[in-house]
C-alpha cells in the first residue's frame, strides 16, 4: 500500500513538474515572439527624422520627438506625486498602524483600486481634474490620474519589501537608542530599497503603456509642452492614433520599438540602482 502511494506521489510530482516546465517555456516563447515581431516590423521604419522631429500635417511628416519628451515628463510627474503617497502609506501600515481593522480596510481599498479598469480612471480624471478643478487636458491632470492608478502597486510592493526586512535590524537600532522614525528612515527603508524599486519598475511599465486614461486627461496634442498645464500626447497615444487611422502603420511599429527600448532602459537603470542598494546593505 505504501509503495503504491509512493508511486502515485512520484507520478503526480513528475506530471506537475512537466506542466510547470511547459508553462515556463510557453511564457518565454510568447515573450520572444511578441518582442521579435515588434522589432521585425518596427526597426526598418526607424529613422533619425522620425525621432528628432515634430509632426507636420502639411508635409505628412510623422515625428515623435514631442511624444518621447511627453512620455518622460508624465513618468517623472507621476512618480513625484505617487512615491511620497505610496511609500508613506506603506510605512504607516507596516510600521505604525496598530488597528488591524483599519489596516485591513486600507489594504482592501488598495486592492479594489488595482482592479478598476483604466477607462474608469480616465473618466474620473476628466470629470474631476480636467473639469471640476479646471486643469484642462494637461500633464498635471494625466499625472494625478496615473498616480491614483499606480498607487496600489507602490503600496503593496513597499509593504512586501518592508516585511522582508528582518526584525533584528529594528531591534538592533532600538537597542542603540534610535527612535522609531530614525529606525524606519535610516535602517529599514534602505534595506527595503531593492523591493521598493521593483514596485517602481512595475509602475513605470503601467504608466508608459497607459492610453485610455491619458486620452481623457492629458489630451492628444502633439507638441512639446511649455508647462504642466499644457496638453501632451505620449508615445502610446501616438501609436493608438496612427493605428486607428491606418495610414502610417510603419511609423506606428517604429514607435512601438522606441517605446519598448525606453521601457527597457528605464528598467535597467532602476535595476542597477536596486543592485547598488543591495550591495551596500550586504557590505
Amino acid at each position: 500500500m505504501k509503495s503504491k502511494n509512493r508511486t502515485k506521489r512520484k507520478i503526480y510530482g513528475a506530471v506537475m513538474q512537466a506542466l510547470v516546465r511547459i508553462a515556463s517555456v510557453a511564457v518565454c516563447l510568447l515573450v520572444i515572439f511578441m518582442t521579435g515581431y515588434v522589432l521585425i516590423k518596427g526597426i526598418p521604419n526607424i529613422s533619425w527624422e522620425l525621432i528628432s522631429s515634430s509632426p507636420s500635417y502639411l508635409s505628412d511628416r510623422v515625428g515623435i520627438l514631442p511624444d518621447i519628451l511627453n512620455t518622460l515628463y508624465i513618468i517623472l510627474a507621476s512618480l513625484v506625486i505617487i512615491l511620497p503617497l505610496g511609500v508613506g502609506a506603506a510605512i504607516y501600515l507596516n510600521e505604525y498602524a496598530a488597528n488591524k481593522k483599519v489596516v485591513a480596510l486600507i489594504e482592501y481599498a488598495a486592492e479594489t483600486l488595482s482592479g478598476i479598469p483604466s477607462i474608469i480612471y480616465g473618466l474620473f480624471g476628466m470629470l474631476f481634474f480636467v473639469t471640476a478643478i479646471k486643469w484642462g487636458y494637461s500633464i498635471l491632470a494625466g499625472s494625478f490620474t496615473l498616480a491614483i492608478m499606480v498607487l496600489p502597486t507602490i503600496i503593496r510592493s513597499t509593504e512586501e519589501a518592508l516585511l522582508a526586512v528582518d526584525d533584528s535590524y529594528r531591534e538592533g537600532s532600538f537597542g542603540l537608542g534610535a527612535g522609531k522614525l530614525r529606525t524606519v528612515f535610516v535602517i529599514v527603508l534602505p534595506s527595503a530599497a531593492s523591493g521598493i524599486l521593483s514596485g517602481i519598475i512595475l509602475s513605470i511599465g503601467r504608466i508608459v503603456g497607459e492610453t485610455a486614461a491619458l486620452i481623457y486627461t492629458a489630451g492628444t496634442v502633439a507638441k512639446i509642452p511649455e508647462s504642466v498645464l499644457d496638453s501632451a500626447r505620449t508615445m502610446s497615444i501616438h501609436m493608438y492614433s496612427l493605428s486607428r487611422e491606418g495610414l502610417h502603420m510603419g511609423e506606428a511599429s517604429a514607435t512601438a520599438v522606441i517605446l519598448l527600448v525606453t521601457v527597457l532602459l528605464l528598467n535597467t537603470i532602476a535595476e542597477m540602482i536596486a543592485r547598488r542598494f543591495a550591495a551596500r546593505q550586504g557590505a
